[in-house]
């Protein structure tokens, strides 16, 4: 039997969460950052292409079929090209919702996101970025 193929992917927002990745992600993880795209959590975390934007994530491997347990049917693959920690440029596939409703985010979403951010050393900018998506009070 010949095993599935499996993808670069890059995984941003609650993705990051280490027990989703558990679900998906064989062997490691990398930082990386994505360029022209900029983070938003309204009340999921997405990305929306914007000039001048960065968003750092996770890069990993995947199935196909496992990236559609995961995603489906709310997002749907972009191909794009991901920039490592020491300046590598990588080909992957990541996520996207063509439309998100503009609700809030609840604390406890957003501090899934955080926690793995904080823990993977992402630049300080960005933790604020995320944490201005947190509910005021």
């Amino acid at each position: 039997m010949v095993a599935p193929m499996r993808v670069c992917v890059f995984f941003y927002g609650s993705a990051m969460n280490p027990k989703v990745l558990a679900e998906v992600v064989v062997g490691e993880v990398q930082v990386a950052s994505l360029a022209g795209f900029a983070l938003t959590i309204t009340p999921r975390a997405n990305l929306v292409e914007e000039e001048g934007a960065c968003t750092y994530g996770l890069v990993g491997s995947a199935t196909h079929d496992q990236l559609d347990r995961l995603y489906r049917p709310l997002y749907r693959p972009r191909a794009v090209l991901v920039r490592s920690r020491e300046g590598q440029f990588q080909p992957a596939l990541t996520y996207l919702c063509a439309e998100m409703e503009g609700e809030l985010a609840e604390a406890a979403y957003v501090q899934r996101i955080l926690e793995p951010a904080r823990e993977y050393g992402f630049p300080a900018w960005y933790l604020r970025h995320i944490e201005s998506f947190a509910p005021l009070g």
